[in-house]
């Protein structure tokens, strides 16, 4: 873009106002700086990002997070699953109808077989160092387990408001593990 100027007429002679010039001039360079100080960083910033997604290694520690995300949600979905039925057979108690019963018996399988996958996933996370992660994971299967031995079938010395503190407990559990993971798969996404 050239030079912009501006002239005044004044009494039919052509003046030029330097001061204006002079603040067109300073204001122009302001921006043109400002606009490749900005195209500085931006390319920065989109250089480090592929950096980080061309990197194996990033994108392998990324693979297994979100797989073990995947693995987590599963143990978590087979026991909300599992925990509604026991509640339920508890509030029924001798009434509780025998299909309801099988099909608690299908879900403890099921359970047991997440939790398997559990096991692998914590072994994948201490081979990552992620031993805080590792560390939040078996607390919250603990914590499952215990809940299990607490609320069985048809167990009549226990009360809902009992089962909702130990379920709360167990979500608190997992909702420090996912914070664990949200921050370390941030921390990957961001190339750091």
């Amino acid at each position: 873009m050239g030079l912009v100027t501006i002239i005044w007429r004044n009494t039919g002679q052509d003046v030029m106002n330097e001061s204006l010039i002079w603040q067109i001039i300073d204001t122009s360079v302001k921006v043109g700086l400002g606009a490749v100080i900005a195209g500085f960083f931006t390319w920065l910033l989109v250089s480090r990002r592929q950096q980080g997604q061309e990197n194996p290694l990033t994108n392998r520690r990324m693979a297994i997070l979100e797989s073990t995300s995947a693995d987590v949600g599963a143990v978590t979905h087979a026991f909300s699953k599992y925990a509604a039925l026991v509640t339920e057979s508890i509030h029924y108690g001798d009434r509780w109808p025998t299909t309801r019963r099988e099909e608690l018996t299908d879900i403890n399988v099921e359970l047991v077989n997440e939790f398997k996958k559990l096991a692998n996933v914590q072994s994948q996370l201490l081979m990552l160092g992620e031993k805080n992660m590792e560390r939040a994971l078996r607390i919250y299967a603990a914590k499952i387990a215990i809940f299990r031995k607490e609320v069985y079938v048809c167990r009549k010395d226990i009360t809902e408001t009992e089962i909702h503190v130990l379920k709360q407990e167990i979500n608190d559990v997992k909702e420090k593990f996912y914070d664990i993971l949200s921050m370390k798969y941030d921390r990957l996404l961001a190339g750091g």
